[in-house]
């Protein structure tokens, strides 16, 4: 059976990056009757984050992106916490130590970090590797005695892989397919810590190993540990699982990957939801007014390509059509506006019914009185001009409050001397209309202004004043009819009464 992962760390908030690995790895193991599993990976206690593991399995939750195996769902295969699973790995750490592909190095950050300064006064980076392993303070360079000495001293050190020299590695990658790697050019990673915890690299693989894990399918930046991960498969007799490493989402111009501080400069939210940290509150799409599904839309074109011209995808539809050979090896451009556009599309496909009941709790929240008046029909009406539930107050709000001031440029525009007297008029003809509809009303003002020969626009643009205040809203027929005739003819005396 498919076994995927997603694996964040709770050192903060969710990127979109993030996400979309999710997202990638669920569709993947769903395309596939697999099973999905979050792991997460604390190992890094120094930059744990009090509240990031909650906000990143409710922030998924509200993506849509549903786990088999985790620390809320539980399973066979757990721990699902890395912290909780010291133990395993210094099992597993021994093993390679009695096997002679970790080796225990004594080094200070004090002394490395005067190797490197004195490397680059040189103009050469310092590597910790075998051109340099055996010069310095490890279990390989110093004697046995010496080894025992430090170990009785109870001096810190770390457990490095002993890289193989001279090893060109071929490897293959679902998404790039083969990758070469010299093994000459890579570092002794430490997989044990001071502190008796590992690094990523030894928990990745135990873990991955022993959940049974069949596929990787994580970042980009991932691909130079491949080497790494692979050798310590091998180190262990283990068969890998398959790896994709997925391309980079960019920043909107297209150079670079994409940031938080490109969102705060360009006034968008990088994160699925709200994240509130000491003196900060980073904006999330869920706030922003995004449906999940149209945020997970947007996210899964974002390096993946159906193959055709359909872009309005359900979570299901997604995962019939999923597969990594169709995700793309370059990096994605974010885009904005592209963004809103999903939204757009979601939001018009609600009815209007649908739609009231997200925006009442906006009116209720703005102390609007809205008894009486059909916000379902008033949704429906103006759904097509906004790209979020929130904006539907802007589009709406002549239908709750009378005009306090009218737009001066459109009141200049379409008042003249005759204006007041017309608007009598006006106001004479929808008193006596007495099925007061939309189209019996328009059939009413339109039969006197050609019996009279007066031009549509001296009448329809000063009654849209007198309505809304200013030269927009929709028809304005249907504005009318929603407000009533007494909240109409009152309107209209109104601006009789300023004019």
């Amino acid at each position: 059976m498919v076994r995927v992962r997603f694996a964040p760390s709770p050192t903060g908030p969710l990127h979109i990056g993030g996400v979309r690995t999710a997202l990638f790895n669920y569709l993947f193991a769903k395309n596939l009757n697999g099973k999905m599993i979050l792991r997460i990976e604390d190992t890094d206690q120094t930059r744990y984050v009090e509240g990031a593991e909650e906000y990143i399995m409710n922030s998924l939750e509200w993506c849509g992106i549903k786990f088999d195996e985790g620390i809320r769902e539980g399973g066979n295969y757990g721990p699902y916490k890395q912290s909780e699973r010291k133990e395993i790995y210094k099992k597993y750490s021994k093993i390679l130590l009695d096997n002679s592909n970790v080796y225990m190095a004594f080094d200070s950050p004090e002394e490395l970090e005067t190797l490197r300064k004195e490397n680059e006064a040189n103009g050469q980076v310092f590597i910790y590797n075998h051109s340099t392993r055996n010069k310095l303070k490890n279990s390989l360079a110093l004697s046995k005695t010496e080894v025992d000495e430090l170990l009785n001293k109870n001096t810190p050190y770390v457990l490095r892989f002993k890289i193989p020299e001279n090893r060109t590695l071929e490897l293959y990658d679902e998404i790039r397919g083969e990758v070469k790697f010299n093994t000459n050019e890579l570092d002794d990673k430490v997989l044990m810590k001071t502190d008796g915890l590992p690094t990523y690299h030894l928990a990745n693989i135990v873990d991955d190993h022993l959940m049974e894990i069949t596929h990787v399918i994580r970042g980009e930046e991932w691909l130079p540990s491949l080497p790494l991960h692979v050798l310590l498969y091998e180190a262990f007799g283990w068969q890998p699982p398959k790896f994709a490493h997925l391309p980079l989402i960019l920043k909107p111009t297209g150079k670079g990957k994409l940031s938080k501080r490109d969102g705060d400069q360009m006034g968008f939210p990088v994160f699925p939801t709200e994240w509130i940290s000491i003196g900060e509150i980073y904006r999330g799409y869920r706030e922003d007014g995004y449906f999940p599904e149209a945020f997970i839309n947007m996210l899964a074109l974002l390096g993946w390509n159906p193959g055709t011209e359909q872009e309005i995808f359900s979570m299901e539809e997604l995962c019939k059509a999923f597969s990594l050979e169709r995700v793309g090896k370059s990096g994605s451009r974010f885009d904005p506006e592209k963004t809103k556009w999903f939204n757009h599309q979601y939001l018009i496909k609600k009815n209007g019914n649908e739609l009231a009941d997200l925006f009442i709790p906006i009116l209720k929240e703005k102390n609007i009185d809205f008894s009486g008046m059909d916000i379902s029909r008033i949704c429906e009406m103006l759904k097509e001009r906004v790209d979020f539930v929130w904006q539907l107050w802007d589009e709406s709000y002549f239908f709750f409050e009378a005009p306090k001031e009218y737009d001066e440029k459109f009141m200049k525009k379409s008042c003249k001397e005759d204006t007041s007297e017309l608007l009598e008029k006006l106001a004479s003809i929808l008193e006596s209309t007495e099925d007061f509809t939309s189209e019996t009303l328009e059939n009413n003002v339109k039969a006197w202004l050609e019996a009279d020969e007066i031009g549509f626009g001296k009448v329809m643009s000063p009654f849209r004043l007198a309505l809304i205040g200013a030269g927009k809203g929709p028809h304005i027929f249907d504005v009318a009819e929603i407000i009533g005739k007494e909240e109409t003819i009152s309107r209209i005396n109104k601006l009789i009464s300023v004019l």
